[in-house]
């Protein structure tokens, strides 16, 4: 059935685990997975896309998530948008394994999740250069680092 990713697939990613739900990528429609996010978990770092919004929906546990810099802590029942362009992460600094919903339009497809794990669980630290080269090609783009703050700048 077009549409409907494999259920029983589920994609390791580190300790984050991705299970599609919904695949529209190579049509363009909406997709939807289920996240886990074990507590103190190694998660992306902020990122924004260029090709898709993104919300989250809390279905167990609590999850961090950033938004252009507004932080809130999410509870179960609680969401959060992304809009495009918009820069994101998550985590889990707190206890137990948080579970959530994500949506994007347009879908990018479970298998980005499968070509970043394809990078990230090697065994060693990650190549960074080969990540954002999977990244930048489902259109997703590294924040800046912040710039450090030095005596000589300070007032």
């Amino acid at each position: 059935m077009t549409g409907i990713a494999n259920s029983g697939e589920t994609i390791r990613i580190g300790t984050l685990s991705i299970r599609y739900l919904i695949d529209q990528a190579e049509t363009g429609g909406l997709g939807v997975f289920e996240l886990k996010v074990p507590a103190g978990s190694n998660v992306p770092p902020p990122h924004s896309h260029t090709l898709n919004e993104e919300c989250v929906y809390v279905l167990e546990g609590m999850l961090r998530y950033s938004v252009d810099g507004n932080v809130r802590d999410l509870a179960p029942g609680d969401s959060m948008l992304t809009p495009r362009g918009a820069v994101h992460q998550f985590s889990n600094p707190h206890g137990g394994t948080a579970r959530a919903l994500i949506v994007l339009t347009p879908d990018i497809g479970a298998q980005y999740f499968r070509d970043v794990a394809a990078v990230i669980n090697t065994g060693g630290p990650p190549d960074h250069r080969k990540l954002i080269e999977v990244m930048s090609r489902y259109g997703l783009v590294p924040a800046p680092a912040p710039a450090k703050v030095t005596e000589a700048a300070m007032p």
